[in-house]
């Protein structure tokens, strides 16, 4: 089967959530993933090969959906040997992919400036939390913190009550990974344009704000900033809110367009209503009887009512139904691998293509798992590469 990123090989330095989530994307469409990882510390008991093998690590990289499709060679670039051998992945690679704070590659002797010398082609992003320029460029931070300085965090919680944190998807997955994998396609289709590799800069906080586009256009065309829990789109309106049902779960609501709203209030008894979808002043008063009648019903049952219907309306999923819904198994969203450990369930691949399909082929590697056979690949002997282990070279 023909994927799309077929023969596009890939060099993964990064470590934390970010940088794996990408590359995981570009696996998961065909790309060749090598993980370059640091080698294990001298007290690691190391099998024959190098590779740690346990059952526990064995069961964490079945898992590790970040890692699935990807080979890994363990690399200590701190020592000039390991940092040639990396040179020489680079001259066939296609993409160099780091997470490291700003400066720390270069100092590796393994950035952008140094790998394009030796091969012009190559594509190198650069994931950061606030990007490589600009005053808080050296500044550490985590999801939160991105998505405080991408204007995420402003906008989302109750009136009065702090923010409302959201897991880590903003600002780690959204911003950083998703938004690194499009801008290495980018650079792809560039590159058969110009014939040159390039730089990219991914700033985490940059790609928050950008998911904040629509949000900023409606600050700039009104001067009106959104504010929690007081917006439309944030849990002010009664017609795009979440409710509690009797069964203790929620459910959510976004029948904003008129004739999606006429259908709720008919649903719900509320036909009084209709006229008043906009008048703010009444939606307090309209959130407060809406939970009433939504605390006669379990979240199911509101579902099997409002299916029936023209209304935009869904239980909130807990994890554990997610999994379980028929639409997300029905889109193949929950999906098993073959692992050492046996059958393991993962996410699926979410972009439906028709004729160069993303497909998961393998589970995440263990550290170093690949080291010989990348090596050997290479041209190094088995003496060679024993040689280089003994030394902590590679792992």
């Amino acid at each position: 089967m023909v994927m799309a990123l077929d023969g596009i090989k890939v060099l993964d330095l990064s470590r934390l959530a970010p940088g794996p989530h990408c590359s995981m994307l570009l696996a998961d469409f065909g790309a060749d993933v090598t993980l370059v990882e640091a080698v294990p510390g001298a007290s690691a008991k190391l099998g024959t090969t190098g590779v740690r093998r346990s059952e526990a690590a064995e069961r964490a990289a079945a898992f590790n959906a970040l890692g699935r499709g990807k080979k890994s060679i363990a690399l200590n670039l701190k020592e000039e040997e390991a940092r040639k051998i990396f040179y020489r992945m680079a001259e066939g690679a296609d993409v160099v992919i780091e997470g490291f704070r700003p400066g720390v590659v270069k100092r590796l002797g393994v950035d952008y400036d140094k790998l394009s010398t030796i091969n012009p082609r190559i594509i190198f992003c650069s994931i950061s939390g606030f990007g490589q320029t600009g005053p808080y460029a050296n500044l550490v931070g985590h999801d939160i913190n991105y998505i405080a300085i991408g204007g995420a965090l402003g906008v989302t919680g109750r009136p009065g009550q702090p923010p409302a944190i959201p897991v880590n998807l903003l600002a780690d997955f959204a911003g950083g990974g998703l938004t690194a994998a499009f801008a290495i396609c980018l650079a792809i289709i560039a590159r058969e344009k110009t014939g040159r590799g390039q730089y990219i800069d991914v700033g985490m906080s940059d790609g928050v704000l950008s998911l904040m586009t629509s949000a900023f256009s409606h600050y700039f065309s009104t001067g009106q900033p959104i504010r929690p829990g007081e917006y439309l789109l944030n849990g002010a309106a009664p017609f795009y809110n979440t409710y509690r049902c009797s069964d203790g779960r929620w459910f959510s609501i976004g029948s904003i367009e008129p004739h999606f709203w006429e259908n709720l209030c008919r649903v719900l008894g509320t036909e009084d209503l209709l006229p008043h979808q906009f008048d703010q002043a009444k939606w307090p008063e309209m959130i407060e009887r809406f939970a009433g009648i939504f605390a006669t019903k379990t979240a199911d049952e509101w579902m099997a009512v409002m299916s029936q219907y023209d209304i935009c309306a869904a239980p909130v999923l807990e994890m554990e139904n997610v999994v379980t819904n028929e639409h997300n198994l029905a889109r193949g969203m929950v999906i098993e691998l073959d692992s050492p450990i046996g059958k393991v369930k993962q996410i699926g691949v979410a972009p439906k293509l028709s004729d160069t399909p993303g497909m998961p082929r393998s589970t995440a590697p263990l550290i170093g798992q690949h080291t010989d056979e990348i090596l050997g690949g290479l041209g190094f002997t088995a003496e060679q590469i024993a040689d280089l282990r003994s030394r902590g070279v590679v792992g």
